[in-house]
C-alpha cells in the first residue's frame, strides 16, 4: 500500500512525498482512512510507529475541506484542538502539523507553560484553525478567557496513557467540559489500560478501534542489551561506552532531576558534550538543548522520563537506561526513542543489583528477557549486596516498598506514612500525591493529614519526581 492509495489530497501527498515517505505504516494505513470517514477513533500502537502524521494527515484533509469558522471580526476560529502530556511533543506535533498542511491555508500554534501567556495571547487573537497545547496552560488561557474553544471540530488526545500517568485525569476532564459535545474525538495511546478503556467510554462515540502491535510490545527493530554493572561504576561505564563506540546521538535516562544533573557534569568533565532536559529547566534551556541534539552539536542528551515521548529523532542511533525506571511501562516509552519507522536502534541498560527487582517488572510487561553481557573491568564487584533504592519518599527494593511521610509526589500532605489507600480528595494514606497546589491531599479539596489523594496507592509508588 501507498499513500496515494489511502484516499489524502494532492497538497497532503506532495508534502508527504517532500519529507520522503512513499508507504505509509501500519497505523497509519489503518488509522487515515477511519479519520477521514469522519468517526471517533480508540488507536494504539507501540511508541515510534507514526502516530502523529496517522492523525494530522487527516485531520488536515476535513479541515480544509470545509470553510473556516470566522467571529464578527473575520478572525478564524479553533476547529481543532490537539492535546498532549508535554512541551516537547506539543512542539513535535505542532511541527508535524505545519509540515504536512504547508500546501494547505490552515494556520496552527503551539501553547504550553513555561514561557510567557503574552505572545500565546497575541497569536490566538489573529486566529487559528489548529491548536496544540498541554492542558495546565490551555486551562490557563481558558480561565483567563483568551481563547474560545466552542467551535472545536476535531478533538485529538495524544499520547493518553502517558497524560494519565502524570496525573491530568482531571485536566483532561476539565477541558472535555467546554468542548462542544457533537465532534470529532481521536484517542491515541501507546500503550493501554483498565484507565485509558474507562476515558475511552466517557470521551468516544461508538469508536473503531485499531491497535497494530501487542500492548506494551517493544519494537523488534531495537536491539536490547543489559550490562550489568557495579553501582559506583555506571558513570565511568557510560563514559566508556560512549567513547570505545565512538557514539554521537546517545539519549540517556536517569530516574531523578538531580541524578541528570550530575551526569551531565561528569560526562563533560570527561570531553563527553553534554546537557540534561528535565521538568526544572527553562523552556528556553530545553528548546536549545534538544534543538543541538538534533543537528548533532551535542553528543548526549540526559532526560528524565518526561521526555520519554516528546523526542522524536530520526535514525537516532543509541538510547541507555542509565538508571532503570520503576514503571515498567517507562522503560517501553524510554527505548521507543530509537528504532522509530523502521530504522534500527539499541538500547543499552546500565543495572546494578540494586536494580534488579525493576528488570523483573520490565520483563514480565514485555514478555521477553532482555539479554546480559558485562563489559570486562565493569562487572559488579563479588560480593556487593542490593541496596534499596530512594525514590523521593518511596524506598523500594530490600524488605519492599516503603512510605515515608506523605507519598511518592508534591501535594502529599506531611504525615501519613503507610496509612490506607488513598483516594481522590481524601486524607490519609501514603501512595502518589497528586500535582502541587492542595495543603492536604493530593488535590484541591483534600482532607488535611496524611499523604497522597490523587489515586489509589500504587504498589510501586508511581513514577518519582521528574
Amino acid at each position: 500500500m501507498l499513500f496515494t492509495d489511502l484516499g489524502l489530497a494532492e497538497p497532503l501527498l506532495r508534502a508527504v512525498h517532500d519529507q520522503g515517505y512513499d508507504t505509509p505504516t501500519p497505523i497509519q494505513a489503518q488509522a487515515i482512512p477511519q479519520v477521514l470517514k469522519g468517526g471517533d477513533l480508540l488507536a494504539g500502537a507501540q511508541t515510534g510507529t507514526g502516530k502523529t502524521a496517522g492523525f494530522v494527515l487527516p485531520m488536515l484533509q476535513r479541515l480544509s475541506a470545509v470553510p473556516a469558522v470566522k467571529d464578527a471580526r473575520g478572525r478564524v476560529r479553533i476547529r481543532c484542538l490537539i492535546l498532549t502530556p508535554t512541551r516537547e511533543l506539543a512542539a513535535q506535533v505542532e511541527e508535524s502539523v505545519r509540515t504536512y498542511g504547508k500546501y494547505l491555508p490552515l494556520t496552527s500554534m503551539v501553547m504550553f507553560g513555561g514561557v510567557g501567556m503574552s505572545p500565546q495571547v497575541d497569536r490566538l487573537r489573529k486566529g487559528v484553525d489548529i491548536l496544540v497545547a498541554t492542558p495546565g496552560r490551555l486551562l490557563d488561557h481558558h480561565q483567563q478567557r483568551t481563547l474560545d474553544l466552542s467551535h472545536v471540530e476535531i478533538f485529538v488526545l495524544d499520547e493518553a496513557d502517558r497524560m494519565l500517568d502524570m496525573g491530568f485525569i482531571h485536566d483532561i476532564k476539565k477541558v472535555l467540559a467546554v468542548l462542544p459535545v457533537k465532534k470529532q474525538s481521536l484517542l491515541f495511546s501507546a500503550t493501554f489500560s483498565e484507565e485509558i478503556k474507562n476515558l475511552a467510554d466517557k470521551l468516544l462515540n461508538a469508536p473503531a478501534l485499531i491497535e497494530v502491535a501487542r500492548r506494551n510490545q517493544t519494537a523488534e527493530s531495537i536491539a536490547q542489551k543489559i550490562h550489568p554493572v557495579g553501582r559506583e561504576r555506571k558513570k565511568d561505564l557510560l563514559a566508556h561506552l560512549i567513547k570505545s563506540g565512538d557514539w554521537h546521538q546517545v539519549l540517556v535516562f536517569t530516574r531523578m532531576k538531580h541524578g541528570a544533573n550530575r551526569l551531565t557534569e561528569f560526562l563533560n568533565d570527561q570531553g563527553i558534550s553534554a546537557m540534561a532536559i528535565h521538568g526544572n529547566k527553562s523552556q528556553t534551556a530545553r528548546t536549545k538543548a534538544l534543538a543541538d541534539f538534533k543537528t548533532n552539536d551535542l553528543q548526549v542528551l540526559v532526560a528524565t522520563d518526561i521526555a520519554a515521548r516528546g523526542i522524536d529523532i530520526d535514525q537516532l542511533p543509541h538510547v541507555v537506561n542509565f538508571e532503570m525506571p520503576n514503571v515498567p511501562e517507562d522503560y517501553v516509552h524510554r527505548i521507543g526513542r530509537t528504532g522509530r519507522a523502521g530504522a534500527t536502534g539499541e538500547a543499552i541498560s546500565l543495572v546494578c543489583l540494586d536494580e534488579e527487582v525493576f528488570v523483573k517488572d520490565i520483563e514480565r510487561l514485555i514478555k521477553r528477557s532482555i539479554p546480559r553481557e558485562a563489559v570486562p573491568g565493569f562487572e559488579p564487584p563479588t560480593g556487593e549486596k542490593a541496596e534499596p533504592i530512594v525514590l523521593g519518599r518511596m524506598t523500594i527494593g530490600v524488605g519492599g516498598t516503603q512510605r515515608h511521610g506523605g507519598g511518592g509526589r508534591p501535594g502529599g500532605g506531611g504525615g501519613g506514612g503507610r496509612g490506607g489507600p488513598a483516594r481522590p480528595g481524601s486524607g490519609g494514606g501514603g501512595g502518589r500525591g497528586g500535582r502541587p497546589a492542595s495543603a492536604g491531599g493530593g488535590r484541591p479539596s483534600g482532607g488535611g493529614g496524611g499523604g497522597g489523594g490523587g489515586r489509589p496507592a500504587a504498589s510501586r509508588g508511581g513514577p518519582p519526581k521528574r
